[in-house]
């Protein structure tokens, strides 16, 4: 990359106004598999924080992985656990080695921690949604910093997020953070597996991340505590940067990873956002639900309609549906080729639809009574997925539009 690509990010940076970051930590960049947890990598984190927020202002969370792997250490557990409930066990014994080595580097740094452990339950419940919400800006109205982890003491393997990129990306949505970075054990997306490959070559700025890209991701190693890879980081950060806010994947190992990537410096990956949507935070709440409960398939009409019209989807459009989902469920939308372009929140159940699917209002009322909402999803509970571009995806090294 230039010293004119360089210039040029940096540019980047400054005509942003940055008030709120959130920061993930993996496994792979906070532990080690015989030392345990890497207590360093927290202190230097520490530091960085209460640096910028003590110069600028910017307001921090900080998503960490890493429970589960502490508590290894400390079980004498030499490889990683099979079973879930050795899992929820090494998570809860880890969770305490974890926040008190926050508290620690936060404390010399004359911040104050809290913690919060969510599951995906706490981002589909709209209430505590909005309950989880209000806490991380509560603390950080106090100066606080939030530590924001998975529950992994009660989620399941069939009930959990996946991995903590995945988390970062609803926190970010949820705080209405201007930049996420993503701390890993790699120096940033690489043209092809940089563990493998000595001529593989970092790729400094995304324009837009596709599902070429996406492939590229999948076979690329992050290291071997952690859940994700660099594809989780990747989805991560094609979530973010599709609402509009800037992402930056980079080394947690590096000196002042935090630091360098808010005055723009040539580390690791950005990828730039995408124009702003203006939507509320329910409608970004909608499409960034983590479970989907089912897929409702519509015609050319409907999706012509929900698309261009604003307008809510009624029986008459639908075409087919699949899964079982209840009444408040979210849903995806779909067309006859599959591309889902919507999602929303069911007025009906699976059932409902099965059977009043392609009728006019008149004969749902006939078939499932008047006390039923004519709209199986409406235009407030509605939002529209960005669209993928057909062009294919374009990577910029050297300059930023």
């Amino acid at each position: 990359m230039s010293s004119d690509g360089a210039v040029n990010r940096a540019a980047f940076f400054r005509g942003r106004k940055i008030r709120r970051v959130v920061v993930k930590l993996g496994s792979g960049t906070l532990t080690d598999e015989t030392m345990g947890l890497r207590e360093g990598t927290i202190r230097r984190l520490a530091a960085q924080v209460a640096q910028a927020w003590d110069a600028s202002g910017v307001q921090f969370v900080v998503v960490t992985s890493g429970a589960i792997a502490a508590g290894r250490k400390k079980m004498g557990i030499s490889d990683k656990p099979r079973t879930i409930a050795l899992k929820q066990a090494a998570a809860a014994v880890g969770q305490t080695t974890l926040m008190r080595a926050y508290e620690r580097a936060f404390e010399k740094r004359d911040r104050r921690v809290g913690q919060l452990l969510l599951t995906h339950d706490d981002f589909e419940n709209r209430e505590r949604y909005l309950n989880a919400g209000n806490t991380i800006k509560a603390l950080l109205a106090h100066g606080i910093v939030p530590i924001i982890n998975e529950n992994d003491t009660v989620a399941t393997e069939e009930i959990r997020m996946g991995d903590n990129d995945a988390l970062a990306a609803l926190v970010t949505q949820m705080v209405g953070a201007d930049l996420m970075i993503l701390l890993t054990d790699a120096d940033g997306l690489f043209t092809k597996d940089p563990h493998r490959f000595p001529d593989a070559q970092r790729i400094p700025v995304v324009e837009r991340v596709d599902d070429d890209l996406q492939k590229l991701a999948g076979g690329v190693h992050s290291g071997s505590v952690g859940s994700g890879g660099m594809a989780s980081k990747l989805s991560a950060a094609r979530v973010v940067s599709s609402w509009g806010t800037p992402v930056v994947i980079t080394s947690g190992f590096a000196r002042r990873p935090v630091l360098d990537a808010l005055e723009g410096a040539d580390i690791g990956t950005l990828v730039l956002p995408q124009p702003r949507i203006r939507a509320r935070n329910r409608k970004m709440w909608i499409a960034n639900a983590p479970h989907v409960q089912g897929t409702i398939t519509v015609d050319d009409g409907a999706r012509k309609v929900l698309l261009d019209g604003g307008k809510s989807l009624l029986p008459a459009g639908i075409v087919d549906v699949q899964g079982e989902f209840r009444k408040g469920d979210a849903v995806s939308v779909s067309d006859r080729d599959g591309t889902v372009f919507a999602r929303g929140i069911s007025g009906w159940s699976s059932e409902q639809v099965a059977l009043a699917r392609g009728r006019k209002s008149a004969e749902v009322a006939l078939m499932l009574g008047d006390e039923i909402r004519p709209e199986v999803i409406h235009r407030d509970d509605l939002t529209i997925l960005p669209r993928e571009p057909r062009s294919e995806n374009r990577r910029k090294g050297d300059a930023i539009p």
